[in-house]
Protein backbone atom coordinates (compact mmCIF):
# COMPACT_ATOMS: atom_id res chain seq x y z
CA UNK A 1 0.00 0.00 0.00
CA UNK A 2 3.02 2.54 0.87
CA UNK A 3 4.51 1.57 -2.18
CA UNK A 4 1.19 2.04 -4.20
CA UNK A 5 1.18 5.56 -2.53
CA UNK A 6 4.38 6.73 -3.26
CA UNK A 7 3.73 6.14 -6.99
CA UNK A 8 0.52 7.83 -7.04
CA UNK A 9 2.55 10.87 -5.21
CA UNK A 10 5.43 10.61 -7.61
CA UNK A 11 3.28 10.84 -10.75
CA UNK A 12 1.25 13.81 -9.28
CA UNK A 13 4.61 15.36 -8.84
CA UNK A 14 5.49 14.66 -12.14
CA UNK A 15 2.54 16.09 -13.64
CA UNK A 16 2.77 19.41 -11.73
CA UNK A 17 6.49 19.45 -13.47
CA UNK A 18 5.07 18.95 -17.01
CA UNK A 19 2.60 21.40 -16.34
CA UNK A 20 5.02 24.02 -14.95
CA UNK A 21 6.72 23.35 -18.07
CA UNK A 22 3.99 23.78 -20.20
CA UNK A 23 3.30 27.15 -18.87
CA UNK A 24 7.57 28.38 -19.47
CA UNK A 25 6.34 27.12 -23.16
CA UNK A 26 2.82 29.16 -23.76
CA UNK A 27 4.36 32.44 -22.21
CA UNK A 28 7.53 32.28 -24.71
CA UNK A 29 4.64 31.90 -27.76
CA UNK A 30 2.84 34.88 -26.00
CA UNK A 31 6.51 36.59 -25.44
CA UNK A 32 7.50 36.38 -29.29
CA UNK A 33 4.45 37.58 -30.55
CA UNK A 34 4.09 40.70 -28.55
CA UNK A 35 8.19 41.02 -29.51
CA UNK A 36 6.42 41.51 -33.34
CA UNK A 37 3.92 43.52 -32.16
CA UNK A 38 1.57 45.27 -34.45
CA UNK A 39 4.53 45.57 -37.61
CA UNK A 40 2.91 42.59 -38.76
CA UNK A 41 -1.01 42.41 -39.44
CA UNK A 42 -2.18 39.87 -36.78
CA UNK A 43 -3.99 37.81 -39.58
CA UNK A 44 -0.90 37.49 -41.67
CA UNK A 45 1.05 36.37 -38.04
CA UNK A 46 -1.41 33.89 -37.60
CA UNK A 47 -1.69 32.45 -40.51
CA UNK A 48 2.41 31.52 -41.02
CA UNK A 49 2.08 30.50 -37.21
CA UNK A 50 -0.69 27.79 -38.81
CA UNK A 51 1.31 26.74 -41.94
CA UNK A 52 4.72 26.55 -40.47
CA UNK A 53 2.63 24.27 -37.36
CA UNK A 54 1.00 22.16 -40.73
CA UNK A 55 4.43 21.50 -42.51
CA UNK A 56 5.53 19.95 -38.92
CA UNK A 57 2.96 17.81 -38.55
CA UNK A 58 2.50 16.54 -42.42
CA UNK A 59 4.99 13.60 -41.81
CA UNK A 60 1.71 12.33 -39.10
CA UNK A 61 -0.97 12.50 -41.90
CA UNK A 62 -0.81 8.84 -42.35
CA UNK A 63 -4.03 7.79 -40.40
CA UNK A 64 -5.79 10.81 -41.70
CA UNK A 65 -5.16 10.22 -45.14
CA UNK A 66 -5.66 5.89 -44.91
CA UNK A 67 -9.15 6.62 -43.34
CA UNK A 68 -10.68 9.90 -44.69
CA UNK A 69 -13.19 12.22 -42.47
CA UNK A 70 -16.91 11.28 -42.22
CA UNK A 71 -18.94 13.83 -43.41
CA UNK A 72 -19.95 14.32 -39.68
CA UNK A 73 -16.17 15.02 -38.99
CA UNK A 74 -15.62 16.82 -41.90
CA UNK A 75 -18.37 19.72 -40.92
CA UNK A 76 -16.67 19.19 -37.16
CA UNK A 77 -13.31 19.76 -38.07
CA UNK A 78 -14.23 22.63 -40.86
CA UNK A 79 -16.34 24.14 -38.12
CA UNK A 80 -13.42 24.08 -35.59
CA UNK A 81 -10.81 25.67 -38.17
CA UNK A 82 -13.31 28.59 -38.43
CA UNK A 83 -13.80 29.55 -34.80
CA UNK A 84 -10.19 28.26 -33.79
CA UNK A 85 -9.05 30.60 -36.66
CA UNK A 86 -11.06 33.16 -35.82
CA UNK A 87 -9.88 33.31 -31.75
CA UNK A 88 -6.13 32.58 -33.07
CA UNK A 89 -6.75 36.02 -35.04
CA UNK A 90 -8.23 37.95 -31.97
CA UNK A 91 -5.57 36.66 -29.95
CA UNK A 92 -2.59 37.86 -31.87
CA UNK A 93 -4.38 41.40 -32.56
CA UNK A 94 -5.18 41.96 -28.63
CA UNK A 95 -1.25 40.31 -27.86
CA UNK A 96 0.27 43.54 -29.82
CA UNK A 97 -2.13 46.07 -28.02
CA UNK A 98 -2.47 45.48 -24.14
CA UNK A 99 -0.09 43.97 -21.71
CA UNK A 100 1.14 40.40 -21.47
CA UNK A 101 -0.46 39.69 -18.36
CA UNK A 102 -3.76 41.01 -19.02
CA UNK A 103 -3.93 38.86 -22.78
CA UNK A 104 -3.29 35.64 -20.06
CA UNK A 105 -5.58 36.82 -17.24
CA UNK A 106 -8.82 37.33 -19.73
CA UNK A 107 -7.67 34.00 -21.68
CA UNK A 108 -8.27 31.86 -18.46
CA UNK A 109 -12.21 32.40 -18.73
CA UNK A 110 -11.90 30.06 -21.45
CA UNK A 111 -13.11 27.08 -19.11
CA UNK A 112 -15.75 28.47 -17.80
CA UNK A 113 -17.37 29.30 -21.51
CA UNK A 114 -16.44 25.62 -22.08
CA UNK A 115 -18.89 24.83 -18.71
CA UNK A 116 -21.76 27.45 -20.22
CA UNK A 117 -21.59 25.49 -23.54
CA UNK A 118 -21.59 22.02 -22.35
CA UNK A 119 -24.90 23.14 -20.77
CA UNK A 120 -26.55 24.64 -24.02
CA UNK A 121 -25.34 22.32 -26.56
CA UNK A 122 -24.46 19.31 -24.98
CA UNK A 123 -27.37 19.06 -22.35
CA UNK A 124 -25.22 18.85 -18.94
CA UNK A 125 -27.22 20.36 -16.02
CA UNK A 126 -26.04 23.69 -14.59
CA UNK A 127 -26.44 23.04 -10.96
CA UNK A 128 -26.15 26.06 -8.64
CA UNK A 129 -22.13 25.11 -7.60
CA UNK A 130 -21.09 25.78 -11.21
CA UNK A 131 -23.59 28.72 -11.83
CA UNK A 132 -21.81 30.55 -8.55
CA UNK A 133 -18.44 29.31 -9.94
CA UNK A 134 -19.24 31.03 -13.51
CA UNK A 135 -20.50 34.39 -11.52
CA UNK A 136 -17.05 34.72 -9.56
CA UNK A 137 -15.79 34.08 -12.41
CA UNK A 138 -17.47 37.11 -14.10
CA UNK A 139 -16.42 39.47 -11.22
CA UNK A 140 -12.51 38.38 -11.28
CA UNK A 141 -12.83 39.50 -15.23
CA UNK A 142 -14.35 42.32 -13.90
CA UNK A 143 -11.37 42.68 -11.39
CA UNK A 144 -8.75 42.62 -14.57
CA UNK A 145 -10.73 45.00 -16.90
CA UNK A 146 -11.98 47.67 -14.03
CA UNK A 147 -14.67 49.26 -16.82
CA UNK A 148 -14.83 52.52 -15.74
CA UNK A 149 -11.87 52.87 -13.70
CA UNK A 150 -9.66 52.65 -17.30
CA UNK A 151 -9.90 52.51 -20.24
CA UNK A 152 -11.09 48.96 -22.10
CA UNK A 153 -9.47 48.95 -25.17
CA UNK A 154 -10.21 47.40 -28.96
CA UNK A 155 -7.25 44.37 -27.45
CA UNK A 156 -9.54 43.77 -23.89
CA UNK A 157 -12.37 43.45 -26.17
CA UNK A 158 -10.64 41.34 -28.97
CA UNK A 159 -9.45 38.53 -26.21
CA UNK A 160 -12.92 38.36 -24.47
CA UNK A 161 -14.38 37.90 -27.85
CA UNK A 162 -11.61 35.06 -28.27
CA UNK A 163 -12.01 33.46 -25.35
CA UNK A 164 -15.29 31.75 -25.63
CA UNK A 165 -14.15 30.47 -29.89
CA UNK A 166 -11.28 29.00 -28.17
CA UNK A 167 -14.43 27.09 -25.98
CA UNK A 168 -15.67 26.50 -28.94
CA UNK A 169 -12.74 24.53 -30.34
CA UNK A 170 -12.47 22.62 -27.28
CA UNK A 171 -15.91 21.37 -27.12
CA UNK A 172 -15.44 20.57 -30.46
CA UNK A 173 -12.23 18.53 -30.33
CA UNK A 174 -14.20 16.43 -27.17
CA UNK A 175 -16.27 15.90 -29.43
CA UNK A 176 -13.87 14.52 -32.37
CA UNK A 177 -11.83 12.38 -29.59
CA UNK A 178 -15.12 9.66 -30.03
CA UNK A 179 -13.78 8.80 -33.65
CA UNK A 180 -10.27 10.29 -34.07
CA UNK A 181 -6.60 10.40 -32.82
CA UNK A 182 -5.40 13.56 -30.84
CA UNK A 183 -2.49 13.85 -33.40
CA UNK A 184 -5.53 13.97 -36.66
CA UNK A 185 -7.80 16.13 -34.44
CA UNK A 186 -4.86 18.43 -34.13
CA UNK A 187 -3.64 18.32 -37.78
CA UNK A 188 -6.87 18.74 -39.16
CA UNK A 189 -7.39 21.54 -36.83
CA UNK A 190 -3.76 23.56 -38.21
CA UNK A 191 -5.43 22.68 -41.93
CA UNK A 192 -8.68 24.33 -40.53
CA UNK A 193 -6.88 27.54 -39.38
CA UNK A 194 -4.55 27.55 -42.42
CA UNK A 195 -7.54 27.67 -44.86
CA UNK A 196 -9.70 30.39 -42.82
CA UNK A 197 -7.18 32.55 -42.20
CA UNK A 198 -5.57 32.70 -45.96
CA UNK A 199 -8.06 34.98 -47.14
CA UNK A 200 -8.06 37.34 -44.45
CA UNK A 201 -4.04 37.59 -44.44
CA UNK A 202 -4.53 38.29 -48.01
CA UNK A 203 -6.33 41.35 -47.28
CA UNK A 204 -3.91 42.90 -45.64
CA UNK A 205 -0.63 41.05 -46.61
CA UNK A 206 2.84 42.70 -46.67
CA UNK A 207 6.10 40.73 -47.97
CA UNK A 208 7.19 39.43 -43.98
CA UNK A 209 11.32 39.28 -43.31
CA UNK A 210 13.26 36.39 -42.73
CA UNK A 211 13.50 37.20 -38.87
CA UNK A 212 9.31 37.40 -38.63
CA UNK A 213 9.39 33.95 -40.05
CA UNK A 214 11.75 32.36 -38.10
CA UNK A 215 10.23 34.26 -35.07
CA UNK A 216 6.92 32.73 -35.81
CA UNK A 217 8.01 29.17 -37.16
CA UNK A 218 9.71 29.50 -33.13
CA UNK A 219 6.01 30.04 -32.19
CA UNK A 220 4.90 26.82 -34.07
CA UNK A 221 7.39 24.69 -32.28
CA UNK A 222 6.62 26.17 -28.53
CA UNK A 223 2.95 25.90 -29.32
CA UNK A 224 3.31 22.41 -30.43
CA UNK A 225 5.53 21.04 -27.39
CA UNK A 226 3.35 22.83 -25.33
CA UNK A 227 0.48 20.78 -26.35
CA UNK A 228 2.52 17.74 -25.79
CA UNK A 229 3.57 18.33 -22.04
CA UNK A 230 -0.02 19.44 -21.54
CA UNK A 231 -0.72 16.20 -23.05
CA UNK A 232 1.97 14.30 -20.06
CA UNK A 233 0.50 16.37 -16.91
CA UNK A 234 -2.97 15.44 -17.72
CA UNK A 235 -2.18 11.76 -18.02
CA UNK A 236 0.09 11.59 -14.68
CA UNK A 237 -2.19 13.88 -12.15
CA UNK A 238 -5.47 14.51 -12.20
CA UNK A 239 -6.88 18.24 -13.73
CA UNK A 240 -7.36 19.43 -10.48
CA UNK A 241 -4.32 19.51 -9.25
CA UNK A 242 -2.49 20.17 -12.75
CA UNK A 243 -5.25 23.33 -13.21
CA UNK A 244 -4.20 25.57 -10.31
CA UNK A 245 -0.37 25.39 -11.94
CA UNK A 246 -1.67 26.92 -14.55
CA UNK A 247 -1.25 30.07 -12.65
CA UNK A 248 2.40 30.86 -12.85
CA UNK A 249 1.68 31.62 -16.63
CA UNK A 250 0.48 34.72 -15.17
CA UNK A 251 3.47 34.67 -13.09
CA UNK A 252 5.50 34.42 -15.94
CA UNK A 253 3.54 36.96 -18.11
CA UNK A 254 3.84 39.42 -15.28
CA UNK A 255 7.77 38.99 -15.44
CA UNK A 256 8.30 38.72 -18.83
CA UNK A 257 6.06 41.81 -19.34
CA UNK A 258 8.32 44.02 -16.76
CA UNK A 259 11.55 42.73 -17.70
CA UNK A 260 11.41 42.71 -21.28
CA UNK A 261 8.83 44.80 -22.35
CA UNK A 262 8.73 47.50 -19.47
CA UNK A 263 5.51 46.89 -18.57
CA UNK A 264 4.03 48.20 -15.24
CA UNK A 265 2.76 45.79 -12.75
CA UNK A 266 -0.83 45.18 -11.66
CA UNK A 267 -2.30 44.22 -8.70
CA UNK A 268 -5.58 43.89 -10.14
CA UNK A 269 -4.42 41.50 -13.04
CA UNK A 270 -3.08 39.19 -10.57
CA UNK A 271 -5.53 39.21 -8.17
CA UNK A 272 -8.22 38.92 -11.03
CA UNK A 273 -6.25 36.08 -12.62
CA UNK A 274 -6.09 34.21 -9.09
CA UNK A 275 -10.58 34.70 -8.92
CA UNK A 276 -10.54 33.09 -12.60
CA UNK A 277 -7.95 30.73 -12.12
CA UNK A 278 -9.62 29.20 -8.53
CA UNK A 279 -13.13 29.00 -10.20
CA UNK A 280 -12.25 27.34 -13.72
CA UNK A 281 -10.34 25.07 -11.05
CA UNK A 282 -13.56 24.24 -9.48
CA UNK A 283 -15.67 23.88 -12.88
CA UNK A 284 -13.08 21.51 -13.82
CA UNK A 285 -13.23 19.45 -10.91
CA UNK A 286 -17.08 18.95 -10.99
CA UNK A 287 -16.44 18.61 -14.91
CA UNK A 288 -13.69 15.83 -13.72
CA UNK A 289 -16.07 14.16 -11.00
CA UNK A 290 -19.12 14.36 -13.63
CA UNK A 291 -16.57 12.82 -16.43
CA UNK A 292 -17.06 9.61 -14.55
CA UNK A 293 -20.18 8.52 -15.25
CA UNK A 294 -21.59 11.16 -17.81
CA UNK A 295 -20.29 12.55 -21.40
CA UNK A 296 -18.01 15.50 -21.07
CA UNK A 297 -14.54 15.44 -20.25
CA UNK A 298 -12.79 17.69 -17.53
CA UNK A 299 -12.49 21.17 -19.34
CA UNK A 300 -8.88 22.56 -19.83
CA UNK A 301 -7.65 25.18 -20.51
CA UNK A 302 -7.43 26.15 -24.53
CA UNK A 303 -4.27 27.55 -26.79
CA UNK A 304 -2.94 28.89 -29.80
Amino acid sequence: MRDIAGADKDRTLEGIGWMVITTLFFVSVTGIVRYLGSDLPASQGAFIRYVLGLIMLLPFAGPILRNPPTRGEAIAFSLRGLVHGFAVFLWFYAMARIPIAEVTAIGYTAPIFVAIGAAIFLGETMKMRRIAAILIAFVGTLVILRPGLQEISSGHLAQLAAAPCFAASFLLAKRLTSSRDATSIVLMLSVGCTVFLFPLALLEWRDPTWEEVLWLGLTAIMATAGHWTMTRAFACAPITVTQPAQFLQLVWAVLLGILVFGEALDPFVILGGAIVVGSATYISHREAVAARQARTPPAVATKV
